[in-house]
């Protein structure tokens, strides 16, 4: 399932920043640094979900939002699938390919990217929730 929305706000007169929404699915625990695989099964894992993560960021027209921008604010919500502890550094992980979608999908560069995350309730399915935001 596709999902994702634009949210264009003003905050100040004569300035305007841009918000963008999107709902990412619960990475797969194939894609954890945990996970004891063969790198085959990462590798296609992450090539999945980067193209997942891109293909939603596509549908909801990131790039045209978005474009000429050099910079974005890019905050997480994860919202887990359960209520397993999970460490903040391997949901974060779990998360790469996904991100590289979506850098993928907004042209701009990951590395110009301030990133921010926290950790919500758990939802059936879990979910990923992606906010952009540039001036």
């Amino acid at each position: 399932m596709l999902s994702g929305r634009g949210l264009p706000m003003t905050k100040m007169p004569g300035e305007q920043t841009l918000t963008f929404d999107l709902d990412l699915p619960w990475p797969s625990p194939k894609l954890s640094p945990n996970a004891r695989q063969h790198w085959a099964t990462t590798a296609k894992a992450k090539k999945a979900f980067r193209a997942r993560c891109r293909a939603i960021a596509t549908a909801a027209g990131v790039r045209a939002v978005l474009a000429g921008k050099t910079s974005l604010a890019v905050d997480l919500t994860f919202f887990p699938p359960d209520r397993r502890g999970r460490d903040w550094d391997n949901m974060l992980a779990s998360m790469k390919a996904g991100l590289d979608g979506l850098a993928d999908a907004t042209g701009v560069d990951d590395r110009h990217w301030r990133l921010s995350f926290e950790v919500g309730e758990p939802v059936k399915g879990g979910q990923v929730l992606v906010r952009m935001t540039c001036r």
